[in-house]
């Protein structure tokens, strides 16, 4: 019997819905894992089913890429999202690192005949980070990301978070020795596009083969194959409380002003975060280009019926702190889980 199917039959308080397969990888093998979360269920779900199979929280990163960077730009993401994942890895125990691209979404939006802005990754010494890059070809966006699957014209996903991430594994040195497992939380279910992703597969970051040095990254998608309940049960079984978004009616956690947001959710953004709103609202006007193809977000909003958004959740969403305790004796299903879930597609 090997020692993943050992963990495996031991997990008594397991409930059967959560179908565990520790075999594929071989966990044993691997140094660290790099958890990237966004604060959301499906990568919070990763990081509780990797304690599940019997991973020290000592050996696991949960990795968050700042959407909006470090440099004071609050255009499009959840004020709470950082305190929240922060929040969370020290409740479980786990490391907690950032990175991001000087300036955030709302530089590379803004771009004009220049280049895509450095990357911030966290250095050698811990709490400090170190810039890359910077000096790549010029160029123009002028214009929101695009609704598509394609990560050429939605080039958040692309600029903002792969390719970051990419960047960190790539250039710190810690991942030059021992083998990396990188655990992301896609789902098939979620789209087309994502049952189509391999479940385990080298990263794009890998260079185990290299002439200097050996870096041995592999990816894995371990809930690729979950349900939605699925991931609410390993959460609620772990009593973790979920992103103040959920609270709020969303059924999917990304930005607050995500490019895929339903007419309910800009109506709801409209209330609960106007300022945030009309900021948006200017650069679609400004640029001469909607976010959608047919629709300005007022118009989305004016089609739209806006969540009851508790006025405790606002508050706590629209702030960039997260006092509440993370692990709750009183879970409670959020209004948003089965709900309004709208992201690639």
């Amino acid at each position: 019997m090997s020692t993943q199917q050992f963990l495996f039959e031991d997990l008594s308080l397991l409930e059967e819905s959560t179908q565990i397969n520790c075999n594929e990888p071989e966990l044993q093998d691997y140094e660290r894992f790099v958890v990237f979360f966004s604060g959301g269920k499906d990568s919070l779900a990763c990081a509780l089913h990797l304690l599940d199979c019997g991973i020290p929280a000592s050996r696991i990163e949960l990795h968050h890429h700042l959407v909006d960077g470090a440099e004071g730009s609050k255009l499009m993401d959840w004020p709470v999202t950082n305190a929240y994942c922060k929040a969370v890895a020290l409740a479980l125990g786990m490391a907690y690192e950032t990175s991001w691209r000087e300036g955030g979404f709302e530089r590379e939006m803004l771009r004009k005949e220049s280049a895509t802005a450095p990357v911030w990754i966290p250095d050698v010494e811990a709490g400090q980070h170190r810039r890359l890059g910077g000096d790549g070809p010029p160029g123009t966006r002028l214009k929101f990301p695009q609704v598509s699957a394609n990560l050429a014209v939605r080039w958040c996903s692309s600029a903002l978070k792969i390719d970051v991430g990419a960047r960190y594994l790539a250039n710190h040195p810690k991942f030059n020795s021992g083998k990396t497992l990188v655990v992301t939380g896609e789902r098939a279910e979620e789209s087309k596009a994502r049952s189509n992703y391999h479940r385990f597969e080298p990263h794009r970051s890998d260079l185990r083969n290299g002439r200097k040095y050996q870096r041995h990254i592999d990816h894995w998608r371990p809930i690729h194959q979950w349900s939605e309940k699925q991931v609410w049960d390993i959460i609620e079984r772990h009593r973790i409380v979920p992103h103040p978004a959920y609270y709020l009616g969303w059924g999917r956690c990304s930005c607050r002003q995500c490019i895929f947001g339903s007419k309910n959710q800009w109506a709801t953004i409209r209330v609960v975060a106007a300022e945030s709103f009309k900021k948006v609202q200017q650069f679609e006007e400004q640029f001469g280009h909607t976010i959608h193809r047919t629709d300005s977000i007022g118009q989305l909003a004016d089609k739209g019926v806006a969540f009851k958004a508790a006025p405790f959740w606002t508050e706590i969403a629209n702030s960039e702190i997260f006092e509440l305790s993370v692990i709750t004796e009183n879970w409670v299903l959020p209004s948003g889980a089965y709900g309004d879930s709208c992201g690639p597609t």
